[in-house]
């Protein structure tokens, strides 16, 4: 098959093994690709996101959640919850704080909501206080607490870059 000397040909690295070889010679096997240099190495496509994950209307938990990822609660939650997206369903229940860079309510909470961007909508029922970087509140949600805005909601031991103080000065805690 191949003789000695074309064996130590093709393993010799650069291009003095090229230039040994006879230029109308077709090459026995194709040199593998070069591998990219150390920079530009980790071209591994991004993962996909996962779905989000879904608590059924008939599910009842007692105690904290904490993901990176998404949420739909549809069922009560007696605990806080971190996350990335919360979406609180019409007919979900939670007793606890929420934490999520963006939450959507459309049911009951019962607690403090801390988040980049929080959206009550018109079916919400929110009673505690609501800490936010935006907040946007449709006509017909219902809302007992104080409102905060800070730069960093998210971040809960620092100290806010901008607050609102609460118009009636009293303060509920759960």
């Amino acid at each position: 098959m191949f003789s000695k000397s074309k064996i130590s040909e093709t393993n010799k690295p650069g291009p003095a093994a090229d230039a040994n070889k006879p230029s109308g010679a077709a090459p026995a096997t194709p040199p593998s690709k070069p591998m990219a240099p150390p920079s530009a190495a980790p071209a591994t496509p991004p993962k996909a996101k996962p779905p989000a994950s879904a608590l059924s209307s008939d599910l009842t938990i007692t105690g904290n959640l904490q993901t990176t990822g998404d949420i739909q609660i549809e069922g009560k939650i007696k605990g806080d919850i971190r996350a990335h997206l919360l979406t609180v369903g019409e007919g979900a229940i939670v007793e606890g704080e929420i934490m999520a860079d963006d939450v959507v309510v459309n049911g009951r909470v019962i607690g403090r909501v801390r988040g980049l961007k929080v959206r009550l909508t018109s079916s919400a029922r929110v009673e505690g206080d609501i800490i936010h970087k935006t907040i946007a509140i449709e006509s017909g949600a219902h809302f007992e607490g104080s409102v905060q805005r800070q730069e960093d909601p998210l971040n809960s031991g620092g100290a806010s870059a901008v607050k609102t103080p609460a118009a009636g000065g009293t303060t509920t805690t759960s």
